[in-house]
């Protein structure tokens, strides 16, 4: 199958999310023998330090850069546009649309370009970040509804997504979570170079990786730590992994709460050995994000073996309800009293980190996951054969009978 990905910034991923999963299926994709094609933006490619080239290829998967108006509503929207129009003209079988954002032109490949078959996956409410305002939220809402209705087949990455199609669209999707790669000697060396550049040491730090964007909520996890003792603060450091995503301003306001405290440490967005690294040296991972679809980082961290404190969100307690630990979403109070307790208790959570590890690798493994969706798309295009198939037949009948009386 010739596949395209369209709603991504781009991969390899600079942090969990879409880019994540559009990173691992594509590649996973590849490796099943199909030629996958995943519509890139420049502006993110320069964040990588790629090159800017029209084709470039990335573990077997071919990249296309095409622009798009950098700004925070336009940028996602119009390159949507130029990937789908450039989409028409390619031989694509699958044309698979990540976010609700990105699937509200997925109308245009249904209507103009019928042989191709189109996919979504609905990977979070957007209606629900902070970052948007009224009309965006409308927008976002029509491509919600668009997600549902226009594709040959719509795929939500958690059992509450699925839930909320059922209720609010009247629609029955295809549950596949998000994943992790399976890799060899997880817990081989880490790499202390890469600790050292942040001046930390191994298990001695609490972490947070994700988008600085508002609804992610790392606001609240530096004031929960900001509470926390200073002895507590000088043993275990907090490190917030991540950059800006047209939200510059968030950013200097995360600063600004951090500035006076040293244990506080902003390394940037991150990926690759550096990133498996911070991962492999936590002591705990934290996630207090108001919204999630389900969170590939929670997943990776629970992968590393880290114990894994989450708000109380319906996408987080997925995974950290009987595998993790949690707290009250937006309480700070309750974030400092769980974030304390974990620090002066590790016993509490060692067994229950293998037990979370065992659990990730059998339901959340890349490798079956790409396997439901290869045939999620074979089942889409055999239906069009078929339906092709039956056209035919009842044109020779119709012939044959014209012929014969």
């Amino acid at each position: 199958m010739k596949i395209a990905m369209i709603g991504q910034k781009g991969i390899p991923a600079l942090y969990g999310g879409v880019e994540r999963h559009v990173e691992e299926l594509s590649a996973h994709l590849v490796s099943l023998g199909h030629s996958v094609f995943v519509y890139t933006r420049p502006w993110y490619e320069k964040e990588l330090k790629i090159k800017n080239q029209k084709l470039k290829i990335y573990k077997g998967v071919n990249l296309i850069s095409l622009s798009s108006i950098r700004t925070k509503h336009l940028d996602a929207i119009t390159h949507t546009l130029f990937a789908t129009i450039h989409a028409l003209f390619q031989n694509y079988d699958i044309i698979h649309y990540h976010g609700v954002g990105p699937s509200l032109l997925c109308w245009i490949p249904r209507f103009f370009k019928p042989k191709a078959k189109v996919i979504v996956t609905f990977h979070s409410q957007d209606t629900k970040q902070q970052k948007w305002e009224w009309f965006a939220r409308l927008i976002l809402t029509l491509g919600e509804w668009m997600s549902c209705e226009i594709p040959h087949q719509t795929i939500t990455v958690s059992k509450t997504l699925q839930d909320y199609c059922r209720k609010r669209y009247d629609k029955e999707t295809i549950y596949i979570p998000n994943g992790i790669t399976v890799q060899d000697n997880t817990f081989s060396k880490i790499d202390n170079s890469s600790l050292e550049e942040f001046n930390l040491e191994k298990k001695k730090y609490i972490l947070m990786v994700s988008r600085l964007v508002r609804h992610k909520g790392a606001h609240y996890l530096i004031e929960a730590y900001k509470n926390l003792s200073a002895e507590l603060q000088a043993n275990y450091k907090l490190v917030i992994v991540g950059g800006s995503v047209f939200t510059d301003d968030y950013v200097k306001f995360l600063k600004e709460k951090a500035k006076e405290n040293e244990n506080i440490i902003f390394t940037g967005s991150q990926s690759g050995k550096i990133l498996e690294a911070l991962f492999k040296g936590a002591y705990l991972f934290v996630l207090p994000s108001e919204n999630e679809g389900l969170s590939t980082v929670i997943l990776e961290a629970m992968n590393y073996g880290i114990p894994v404190l989450a708000s109380d969100i319906p996408g987080n307690m997925e995974l950290v309800e009987n595998y993790g630990f949690y707290f009250k979403n937006k309480d700070i109070n309750d974030l400092t009293k769980k974030l304390k307790y974990l620090i002066e208790h590790p016993e509490v959570w060692r067994i229950k980190t293998k037990d979370a590890k065992r659990f990730v690798l059998e339901n959340y493994n890349w490798f079956k996951i790409s396997e439901r969706i290869e045939k999620i798309y074979a089942g889409v295009l055999i239906r069009k054969e078929l339906i092709d198939w039956m056209k035919e037949a009842i044109t020779v009948k119709t012939k044959l009978i014209e012929f014969l009386f």
